[in-house]
């Protein structure tokens, strides 16, 4: 950022390092390893970044969020940030808004914004006015919300009571024609992609999920895989090394738990009641 700032006699060096795009890089040991040029996997903890980091000396890691709010802390000062949310959640947040939204975009709320009002009325609600059906409130790893769940402050102690959590800030919103097997499967695949396969719980249950719910999609689904792919997700949570599986597992668990009856009509070649004009190939897996 500069040489001799100010006359201080420091310098400040910004080094860019473009990624691959991998996801599991996000994770903090992973992305470390891979500025070492090594393969993007998690390290096992501890010890942890702030005593053994890049290249064995002690690292701080911050993501881009982060950062962004530190110039602003400076002018206006720690209370003055912290004051702009809730007590405990301070500060503001960069929310992403998608889906069926009039006016998808980010947008940058205080802390503890209602998410009802943040897809109504910053989001412009849902074209057509049709209904809302559920809503991811954190990013794809996160349990979703109904739409008699959304009248809750976005910060990260009230969407712990909610049962669900803050995330990374992706909001993305479903309405009445999303068929939630599909919107399971889109999930599933991209998170069985995403792994690693350092982890067997992982690299194995993503895979299962993912040609599990292939089949269900397809019409092809049993009756006893929608208790299969609970027991499949819950052991996957807590059994791997990075949350991964964690965020496989998890929104998964409450698509199931919530819409169960949308598995049910999907089982034993029923087609897809939300998209009857489609019709996919089913897939013999799980038989």
């Amino acid at each position: 950022l500069g040489k001799n700032i100010f006359g201080s006699g420091y310098d400040f060096d910004v080094y860019w390092h473009g990624g691959a795009g991998a996801y599991e890089v996000g994770e903090e040991s992973a992305l470390m390893e891979s500025l070492e040029g090594k393969r993007g996997i998690p390290r096992i903890r501890p010890p942890f970044p702030a005593v053994v980091g890049l290249w064995g000396g002690p690292t701080v890691i911050n993501n881009a969020e982060t950062l962004a709010s530190v110039p602003h802390i400076l002018l206006g000062g720690a209370d003055w940030f912290a004051n702009l949310g809730p007590p405990k959640n301070g500060g503001t947040r960069l929310f992403c808004l998608s889906g069926h939204l009039k006016r998808p975009g980010v947008y940058e709320l205080p802390m503890g914004y209602n998410l009802k009002k943040m897809i109504y009325d910053v989001g412009g609600g849902i074209p057509g006015d049709r209904k809302l059906k559920a809503v991811v409130p954190g990013g794809s790893s996160t349990p979703l919300l109904t739409a008699d769940e959304i009248d809750v402050p976005m910060d990260f102690d009230s969407m712990m009571k909610a049962g669900s959590m803050l995330g990374s800030g992706g909001v993305v919103v479903l309405d009445d024609t999303t068929c939630m097997v599909k919107f399971a499967l889109r999930i599933m695949k991209f998170y069985q992609h995403e792994s690693c396969g350092w982890c067997i719980p992982c690299r194995e249950g993503t895979g299962w999920l993912k040609k599990t719910l292939t089949r269900f999609h397809s019409g092809g689904g049993l009756k006893r895989d929608i208790d299969n792919i609970l027991y499949l997700s819950q052991n996957m949570l807590g059994r791997t090394f990075c949350p991964l599986g964690d965020a496989a597992a998890m929104p998964t668990i409450s698509i199931v738990k919530k819409f169960r009856q949308e598995f049910e009509d999907h089982l034993e070649g029923q087609s897809c009641a939300f998209e009857k004009e489609s019709k996919i190939e089913h897939l013999p897996v799980l038989a």
